[in-house]
């Protein structure tokens, strides 16, 4: 029998996308998804949607689906986070013998996948956590790829890889070796929380438009749109453009009739918890995360609510100034990737991950979500300074900070004065302030420590590690 290249375990959404992209690029492709009591057989509704000139192989079991494959095999499990990877890993790796591939493109915990990788070392299975991110358009014509893992398996899969991928603003492939371990996961889960964090502050612009400027749906739409031919370039920026201009069977705007209540799928939340567990500052992607929490709140929003005067305090007409929120939005976003990379450096000197900052910034710039105009001069800063350690620090994005930062006050200013909500571009500025502040008031709290838990505390006066104590009764 023909050998597949590679093998799709799952075929949801994402992996029957993945599985048609790999096709189409010059691969056989074996498939094979469990069939549940009662469930529909996957593998035979997707060979009969590809159409029998495709080449794929639809196999009935594991064995006939691992024996399906070219050696060193190449499977990629497409299949939800947590527990259902590691049954799949179970049941696989008895089929596998040395040097077989496993690929763990799920948006799985990036501490299950450095567990994983050293588990089935031992059983010389090569193990590869892969961030995919772009969704069913992206897994079809091009998403962007972050391999991490076992690096012996790189040199089997690359080619793979790197033609389905999208492509960068230089035609390079949106697909780089990240790191060992965990690396490849953990950056897809920064992305998603930078994506949080973006959908957040275009949510509070279309807020601050709609009640601060009384702008019709159809104004937003338009705002928006113009934006995305300037520096705000953005694959969100796009869609929401779009999206406000779809109407419902009314004739009014769908999304006024969308309620309230944003979901997740916790990798946002697991960018949160890693980041306090690192001692890794990052308030505008958790106020993010927040956001989310505050949104599923319907009835006790509601409940406070209906205690609100109805009068809002008198403002000038059209009080909000398009401008300022432009810079307001321009200010956060380089903030909130700003925060991002920081994270993923600091946890890549912590776990000896190596990455390569301006290589994410390239893999970045196409088929993922957070796509934009603003990863170029990104990938430059890092490329013309690899070991960046803030992004504040390049004189490029400090110099637009200095530009920018007085629409974001002004845009926040607006906010408290017309009582809308903005925790995202509200927690930027206070991290911009406090990275810019030579000095905090964090003195005082290690007095307070110092004086109820004798905590010690250092000096200004003093070298640093030198630890202090005082009997602050007796003074």
């Amino acid at each position: 029998m023909k050998k597949s290249h590679i093998g799709i375990y799952g075929l949801g959404v994402m992996g029957r996308n993945l599985a048609l992209n790999f096709e189409e690029k010059g691969n056989r492709v074996s498939v094979f998804n469990r069939i549940a009591p009662g469930e529909e057989n996957l593998v035979d509704n997707f060979l009969a949607e590809a159409g029998p000139e495709k080449d794929f192989f639809g196999a009935k079991r594991a064995a006939s689906f691992v024996e399906s494959l070219e050696r060193p095999r190449k499977i990629m499990m497409m299949v939800k986070a947590g527990a259902p990877v590691d049954a799949v890993i179970s049941e696989l790796a008895p089929l596998l013998e040395s040097g077989d591939i496993l690929i763990d493109g799920g948006n799985s915990n990036f501490n299950d996948t450095e567990r994983r990788v050293k588990e089935l070392s031992k059983k010389e299975i090569h193990f590869i956590g892969m961030g995919v991110s772009g969704g069913e358009e992206g897994a079809r014509n091009g998403p962007s790829l972050m391999p991490g893992g076992d690096v012996a398996a790189w040199s089997s899969v690359r080619q793979i890889f790197e033609t389905s991928a999208a492509t960068a603003f230089d035609g390079s492939p949106c697909c780089r070796w990240i790191g060992g371990g965990g690396a490849g996961h953990f950056v897809k889960m920064v992305h998603n929380g930078i994506e949080y964090a973006d959908m957040q502050l275009i949510a509070e612009a279309y807020h601050l438009m709609k009640d601060s400027a009384n702008m019709s749906t159809a104004e937003i739409a338009g705002q928006f749109s113009a934006w995305n031919e300037t520096g705000l370039n953005s694959y969100l920026m796009e869609i929401t453009a779009l999206i406000l201009t779809v109407v419902d069977e009314n004739g009014s705007p769908l999304v006024d009739s969308i309620l309230d209540n944003a979901g997740q799928k916790g990798t946002g939340k697991w960018t949160a918890i890693t980041s306090l567990d690192l001692g890794i500052p990052l308030p505008g992607i958790t106020e993010a995360v927040y956001a989310r929490f505050f949104s599923s709140l319907i009835d006790l929003r509601a409940r406070i609510s209906s205690t609100k005067p109805n009068s809002k305090p008198a403002l000038p007409e059209k009080s909000l100034k398009i401008k300022n929120l432009e810079s307001a939005l321009l200010a956060a976003r380089i903030l909130a990737y700003a925060e991002g990379f920081y994270m993923i450096a600091e946890a890549s000197r912590e776990f000896g991950w190596g990455i390569d900052f301006a290589s994410v910034a390239k893999i970045w710039q196409g088929g993922c979500i957070i796509r934009s105009k603003i990863l170029k001069p990104i990938e430059k800063a890092f490329t013309e300074q690899p070991d960046l350690k803030h992004l504040l620090l390049h004189p490029v994005f400090s110099e637009k900070m200095e530009t920018y930062q007085l629409g974001l006050r002004e845009t926040v200013k607006n906010g408290i004065d017309t009582q809308i909500p903005l925790p995202c571009f509200s927690a930027y500025l206070a991290q911009f302030d406090s990275l810019r502040s030579g000095r905090l008031p964090a003195n005082l709290i290690q007095a307070q420590r110092d004086y109820f838990g004798a905590h010690t505390y250092e000096r200004v006066d003093s070298p640093r590690g030198s630890f202090f104590h005082t009997n602050w009764q007796e003074n």
